[in-house]
Order: structure tokens, then C-alpha cells, then sequence
């Protein structure tokens, strides 16, 4: 089994793709038509921020997250050298990078909260005697979300390209090296680093907008993200990566080389940034020969479809191979113990039939384009006229239209 990648995915759906991929097309068309009759003028008030949780349950959950990962870095040096039988390939992949998307579309920015790094951070700045704010210098301000773009393709490398990806010593090495890196940066530039350079907080960050609770609405939390240096780059990059990991399981994929499975992320990836580009880069119809400020301006719309590639790409994922983290909870370390009486359970690959599968997959695409599309809508009648509105959102709507048959045609042909 190949951690990381969906299982039971493919082929799944009950109707050819490509009418699955034009029908996607055409709701996304019809939604745009109705947004250009119905929704003349902003309706969306971003919502106030949440209340923070007492820093006692801050300190707590934090303290509970470290402990967890350092005891993954441990099982993944000094328990079985096996994928098959070490959990920390399993936990890392499957119950913290899968789980982290619904657990954040349902929450909030949970991983904000819970990050240990910052946990481990405030315990260096105090040794150090540095200021755990404010760092010894100022992060520019043009830096924005670039380095979390650059960690998460770093991740994606990783999961895609690597020649072991999931090697529990890898797995173990590449989890302290992160944390040294996001550590050490934090420690120069305050903890307000992670925000801008933990791509996994960044991550957690954006599906966090999209969060009902508590008494949400996730248009509007969408509406609140702040266009930034770097943002669109972030999205752009989990789009490249889910794209090519689609591309590299499908039957259009034969080499497994990491020279070409590099050439082909960045080229896939590199695609959905050109594509993006052709849809929003364009002279200001307003003021002039200027470049419209939209690729910065939309890039909050990337953010529901890279959420509903997340869920479409992994869901089998986290119902079959999430089985497989509690089977090893019982024997950690690979001595033979039965400490929670799961070690002997199988994945019950019947939980989730293969319908369902491909009903959550088309859902999670389609819902996706159709959220952005409002969230492009909106943005668009804030910034210019009614009529130029809805020209200027046409680019757009292409590029929507090509990257949801794309996904579709990825995530369920064979």
C-alpha cells in the first residue's frame, strides 16, 4: 500500500467520466448565470474574529500535541523499520495531513491552537532570552505567505517524488528538520512567523474561513481572508500537487523515477499557475493600462476548490488507512503488545462502499467551484461595476470551468 494516496478511488463512479466532468462544467456555468441575475451588489460582512480559547486550554492542548509528535519521532526511529508495522508514516500522513482538512473545515484554524512548534519555540525564545513576540528582527512585510508556499511544496515533493516517502526514518528525519527550520526562524522573526512560514498553520488558516462554526457563515469567514504576498502561490501549490498526484496514479502515468515524478510536479504545478494567470492577469478595465490587482484580489476563491480537491482526493483515504493508525496504536513500538486490543484488526475495506466514495469525490469538486464562484462574484461587484463585474469575471470562469473537468477526469478515470 502506497501511503498518501487515496485508495479505492478510482473508477468508482457509476455514470462515464467525461458526463460526469461536463456535468460539473455545466452546474458551475448555470451558478455564475444566476450570481450574474441575482446578486447585483456585496452581500458578505466579514465576521468578527473568534474569541480566543483561555490560555490554559491553549497551554494544554499544545502540551498534548508535542508529546504526541515527539513520541511519532521516536516510533519512527527506533520502532520497526517496516512501513507495514511503524506508526509514525501512518499518524504523519493519514491522522495529521489527511485529518487536518476536515478537522479544520469543521473547527476552525485548529492547527493555530494546536501546533506544537509553538509550544517548542516559546521554550527556546525563553532560553535564549528573546523575546517570543517580536523575535530580534522584524519579517518584512513583502515576505507574506511565501514560505509556507515553498514548505508545502517542500511537503508535496516529499509525498510525491521522494524515492521512500513513507521510510519511518524519513518520515522521523524530515519531521525534526521541519521543526528545527520553523523553530530557529521563529526564534529571529517572533511567533508570529508561523503564520507566514508553517505551511501546515497556513493550511489550516485558509480552511478555517470556511468554518460554519461557531455561528459562521463560511462565505463571509472566505470574504475575511486578507489578500497578501504569497496566498495565491500557497493554494496554487496544494492544487499543483493534488493534480499530479491524481495524474501519477492514473493509467496516463507509467514512470516511477524521481527524476521524472519531480519534472512532472513541477510541470503540473507550474500548469495550474499558468492557467490561473490567464484567467485574472489583464489591464484594469477601470483605471486604465494598470494591471488589475486580481490574481491577489481572487486568490481567497482557490481556497474551496483546493479544499474540495483535499476531501475528494483523500477521503477514502482517511475511512480506510485511518483504520490502520488504530491498529497500531496497540503496538507502537513493535514488541508484540495488544495495548488498546486492536492489534489485530483488519481495514474493513466494506465501511464505505465504492458509490459513496465517488458521490463524496464529485460533491467535494463541484460544491468547491461553486463556493469559489460566489466568493469570486462578491469580490468582483466590491471592486468594479456592475457590468465590468461580470466581464471580468469571464477569464475566471473558464479557468474554473477547466481546472473542475481536470479534477474530475483526474480524481475518477482509471
Amino acid at each position: 500500500m502506497i501511503l498518501a494516496h487515496g485508495v479505492g478511488t478510482r473508477g468508482d463512479l457509476p455514470v462515464p467520466v467525461e458526463y460526469a466532468a461536463v456535468a460539473a462544467g455545466l452546474v458551475l456555468v448555470l451558478t455564475f448565470v444566476l450570481l450574474g441575475m441575482l446578486w447585483k451588489s456585496p452581500r458578505l460582512t466579514a465576521p468578527p474574529p473568534r474569541a480566543p480559547l483561555p490560555g490554559w486550554w491553549v497551554a494544554l492542548l499544545r502540551g498534548v500535541t508535542t508529546a504526541a509528535a515527539l513520541a511519532v519521532i521516536v516510533i519512527g526511529v527506533v520502532g520497526p523499520p517496516e512501513t507495514a508495522d511503524n506508526l509514525a508514516p501512518w499518524a504523519f500522513y493519514v491522522t495529521f495531513w489527511v485529518g487536518l482538512v476536515p478537522a479544520s473545515l469543521l473547527l476552525g484554524p485548529v492547527w493555530r491552537v494546536l501546533n506544537p512548534l509553538r509550544a517548542v519555540h516559546a521554550g527556546v525564545a525563553w532560553a535564549l532570552r528573546v523575546d517570543p513576540e517580536r523575535g530580534v528582527r522584524d519579517l518584512p512585510v513583502r515576505v507574506g505567505l511565501w514560505p509556507a508556499a515553498v514548505a508545502l511544496f517542500a511537503f508535496g515533493w516529499l509525498e510525491l517524488a521522494a524515492p521512500e516517502p513513507a521510510d519511518p526514518r524519513l518520515v522521523a528525519a524530515c519531521l525534526t528538520g521541519y521543526a528545527v527550520v520553523q523553530v530557529g526562524a521563529a526564534t529571529v522573526f517572533g511567533r508570529d512567523w508561523f503564520a507566514h512560514g508553517d505551511g501546515f498553520e497556513v493550511w489550516s488558516t485558509l480552511l478555517g474561513s470556511l468554518s460554519p462554526l461557531p455561528r459562521r457563515n463560511p462565505l463571509a469567514g472566505l470574504e475575511a481572508v486578507r489578500p497578501q504576498p504569497g496566498l495565491a502561490a500557497v493554494v496554487l501549490v496544494l492544487l499543483g500537487t493534488t493534480a499530479f498526484d491524481g495524474l501519477s496514479r492514473s493509467a496516463l502515468w507509467t514512470t516511477r523515477s524521481v527524476l521524472w515524478a519531480t519534472i512532472g510536479l513541477v510541470g503540473v504545478t507550474a500548469a495550474v499557475v499558468a492557467l490561473w494567470l490567464l484567467g485574472t492577469w489583464r489591464a484594469d478595465p477601470v483605471r486604465g493600462d494598470e494591471r488589475a490587482p486580481l490574481p491577489v484580489a481572487f486568490a481567497h476563491t482557490l481556497v474551496p476548490i483546493a479544499a474540495g480537491y483535499a476531501v475528494a482526493h483523500y477521503f477514502s483515504l482517511l475511512v480506510f488507512d485511518g483504520q490502520k493508525v488504530v491498529a497500531l496504536l496497540s503496538d507502537p513500538f513493535g514488541t508484540g503488545a495488544d495495548l488498546l486490543g486492536t492489534a489485530d484488526r483488519a481495514v474493513d475495506y466494506t465501511v464505505v462502499g465504492v458509490g459513496a466514495i465517488a458521490a463524496v469525490q464529485l460533491t467535494a469538486i463541484v460544491l468547491g467551484h461553486v463556493v469559489a464562484a460566489v466568493a469570486a462574484h462578491e469580490r468582483a461587484v466590491r471592486l468594479f461595476p456592475p457590468r465590468v463585474a461580470l466581464r471580468i469575471q469571464y477569464p475566471v470562469l473558464a479557468s474554473m470551468v477547466v481546472l473542475t473537468c481536470a479534477a474530475v477526469a483526474l480524481v475518477l478515470a482509471p
